[in-house]
């Protein structure tokens, strides 16, 4: 770890000696200068993490210098000193930036404890923005192709607006990325982004979940309670797989978007909300609409911009762009250097076929990483550990030599659930919730059928 860089600006030699002794003592690495010009000139080539300004210097004064510095770093750590510091000037300093000021003559443990705190406070700084950093390249959308050039582009058209988006695209095409990307390219991006996946959350729970319940409206209710709506007051509301929401928190939402007001249950007085809404499927709504479990006002409330998210065997061109994206991130967060993987595994890769779309090929990078032997990942890692399974029959033509008609149909559901639950990531829950199936029956048809993760390798 470096030694801290600590700047000292005053035009009393007594004073940079004085305070240069103390914190050389203390094994900080100081720097001096006489005047504003030449703390001005040091500071760009000694880069300190902390400043020392004197507030009354001839030429340049303190307050100018401070706000010179500012400029030139917006995170600059400044702590003013002053033999006669008024109100007035410890107000400047702070509209201007200052961390502290402090009054002459300096008490040694008072310098001491602010260094401690004014660096506790830069390393948070530093920490939380590390952190921003590394979410935001979590939630990055990767590709070149021309499907994800357009997409880009209609985000950052609507991002600006107020408008409301409708998000559509299979499982695992990255439809929380693009409500994200919209969320921070919005003049909301520093307000709350709050999600609720509607697929996950009992129908008894939807709405106590959205709109919040008072205590004691109904069992379970141990106390107040705000929902998503109020958290997200003046940010974004992202509502994931609305098509599976509930008819009764479908009317209530229409509400919510309509009147801008929310009501916990159990209680009686309305709460003012400004909320962007962005709602995802991956169900056709119109069908939904048809067959009575979609209200259509609300589809029209929420598709004021519709956005479609390319499948990953649509934007196959994208997929060696991906691949090393991940490993990437995969290296980032393990702490380990990149692993490289050759060109053939690489077309490999995109050769094959992807129902479970980008959430698939990050979950099998990962695989690959973990389970390939040696440094490089090979051809043969990927067809090992993941194997061609474009075999898999995909269409009619690969059932008709079936003898009879139940062992066509009997294929048919093979493939069909085979696929189903390669998508949800083998998570068998979330595949029989979005089949309507009753979660025993799918363990069931597994058993049957002999499914394991292992008939992706074949």
């Amino acid at each position: 770890m470096s030694t801290p860089r600590i700047l000292v600006i005053d035009d009393e030699a007594g004073i940079r000696a004085a305070l240069g002794q103390l914190l050389e003592y203390e094994g900080y690495e100081v720097r001096t200068a006489t005047g504003g010009a030449e703390g001005l000139t040091v500071y760009g080539t000694f880069r300190p993490q902390l400043v020392f300004l004197d507030v009354k210097m001839a030429g340049l004064d303190g307050l100018e210098v401070l706000k010179r510095l500012r400029q030139l770093d917006a995170h600059a750590t400044v702590v003013m000193i002053s033999g006669h510091a008024t109100i007035q000037t410890a107000v400047e300093a702070t509209q201007l930036g200052a961390y502290d000021i402090l009054e002459k003559p300096l008490d040694t443990d008072r310098v001491l404890v602010l260094l401690r705190n004014a660096f506790a406070t830069r390393q948070l700084t530093e920490e939380n923005e590390r952190l921003r950093q590394t979410i935001a390249s979590r939630y990055e959308i990767v590709g070149r192709s021309i499907g994800i050039r357009a997409l880009l582009e209609r985000i950052d058209k609507v991002a600006a607006t107020p408008a409301r988006v409708l998000i559509t695209g299979e499982n695992g095409t990255g439809k929380e990325l693009v409500a994200r990307a919209i969320h921070h390219g919005s003049p909301r991006a520093k307000k709350p982004f709050v999600e609720v996946n509607c697929a996950a959350i009992p129908s008894e729970l939807i709405e106590s979940e959205l709109f919040g319940h008072m205590k004691g409206s109904f069992t379970g209710a141990v106390s107040d309670r705000a929902g998503k709506f109020e958290q997200a007051n003046g940010g974004t509301l992202f509502l994931d797989e609305i098509g599976d929401m509930s008819l009764s928190a479908q009317a209530k939402v229409l509400r919510v978007l309509q009147d801008g007001v929310v009501t916990r249950l159990g209680g009686s007085k309305p709460v003012q909300v400004d909320v962007r809404v962005l709602a995802a499927t991956n169900k056709q709504l119109e069908e939904e609409i048809a067959h009575g479990r979609f209200r259509e006002d609300l589809f029209y409330r929420l598709n004021v911009v519709p956005i479609a998210v390319p499948a990953l065997r649509e934007r196959r061109e994208d997929i060696e762009q991906l691949a090393v994206y991940f490993l990437q991130q995969f290296a980032a967060r393990d702490g380990m250097p990149v692993r490289d993987i050759t060109d053939e595994a690489l077309r490999r890769l995109t050769a094959l076929d992807w129902p479970g779309n980008v959430r698939e090929l990050r979950n099998t990078v990962e695989r690959l990483v973990i389970l390939a032997g040696g440094p490089t990942i090979g051809a043969g890692d990927v067809d090992q550990l993941v194997g061609r399974r474009s075999a898999e029959p995909t269409g009619l033509g690969d059932w008709m030599d079936c003898a009879t008609f139940e062992a066509f149909k009997l294929a048919a559901e093979r493939a069909f659930l085979l696929a189903k639950l390669r998508a949800f990531d083998w998570n068998v829950s979330e595949t029989a919730r979005a089949l309507d199936m009753p979660r025993s029956n799918l363990y069931k048809k597994i058993e049957r059928y002999a499914l394991t993760r292992e008939s992706t390798l074949a």
